[in-house]
C-alpha cells in the first residue's frame, strides 16, 4: 500500500495523540497551566513531533524527509525529559506522566521505524545507481 498522505502514517497518528495528551494534562493541571513558559515549550516539543513527520513527508526526497522525522524523533525526546520536570515539580502524577512518557515513546519507535526505513531504501537505491 502507498502512503499518500501525511495523515495515514502511523507515526504522524501517534504523534497527534501525543498533542492531545499533552494537551489534556496542561488543561486540567491547574499548576502546569500556570506556568506559562514550561507550559508553552512542552505544548510546542509535542506539535514539532506531529508537524515535522508531516512537513518531511511533503518533501521532495526521502533525504529531506529524513532530516525532518530526525528533528521530530528529537522533539519526542525534548517531551520526555520536559515530563520529568513535570513530575518533579509535581504538575502531573506519576501515572500521567508513565502514560505520556510512553506516548511519546511510541511516536519516537515509530519515527526511529521509518527513518531506518528510508535510510535502507536510499542504500537500495545508491546501489542500483
Amino acid at each position: 500500500m502507498k502512503i499518500e498522505r501525511f495523515e495515514d502514517l502511523q507515526a504522524w497518528k501517534e504523534a497527534r495523540t501525543l498533542v492531545s495528551q499533552i494537551y489534556r494534562a496542561i488543561r486540567t493541571a491547574e499548576s502546569l497551566k500556570r506556568d506559562y513558559r514550561f507550559r508553552d515549550q512542552i505544548a510546542a516539543a509535542a506539535v514539532s513531533v506531529m508537524s515535522n513527520v508531516a512537513e518531511g513527508f511533503s518533501r521532495r526526497s526521502d533525504r529531506e524527509f529524513t532530516q525532518y522525522l530526525f528533528i521530530a524523533k528529537g522533539s519526542c525526546a525534548e517531551v520526555q525529559s520536559l515530563l520529568y520536570v513535570a513530575l518533579d515539580q509535581e504538575y502531573i502524577s506519576q501515572t500521567d506522566f508513565e502514560a505520556l512518557y510512553e506516548q511519546a515513546e511510541k511516536a519516537a519507535k515509530l519515527i526511529s521505524g521509518l527513518i531506518t526505513y528510508l535510510l535502507a531504501a536510499d542504500k537500495r537505491e545508491k546501489r542500483r545507481g
